[in-house]
């Protein structure tokens, strides 16, 4: 299952007992404030869920793959994710894993 804009909406509105609009506002102004601090070129981190950032890439030569010709790519910047720990063991929790059964302790034959 996927979660869109509008799902979100609705889950905050539920969760936080808002209506529909004043959640859409808070979740349009979240999205806003994160998109204008990535702009300006800096961080926005959320402890335990993640750290957005702008990481840059350099000027590049591809190929077509239609025509297999040499094309510049131009250097631009990328927004990265990275998730923090609390949300990374929540998508993929940690197993213990099983102890190892004991052995039995060798007897020396006389």
């Amino acid at each position: 299952m996927a979660m869109n804009k509008t799902d979100l909406i609705k889950a905050v509105a539920a969760d936080a007992g808002l209506t529909k609009i004043l959640a859409e506002k808070a979740v349009k102004a979240t999205f806003d404030a994160i998109s204008k601090e990535l702009a300006n070129g800096g961080n926005f981190t959320l402890i335990g869920f993640g750290t957005f950032s702008i990481n840059e890439r350099n000027a590049r030569v591809g190929k077509n793959p239609q025509t297999g010709a040499s094309i510049n790519i131009a250097a631009k910047k990328v927004v990265k994710f990275k998730p923090g720990k609390a949300l990374a063991t929540s998508v993929n929790p940690v197993v213990e894993p099983a102890p190892a059964p004991a052995k039995k302790k060798a007897t020396k034959k006389k």
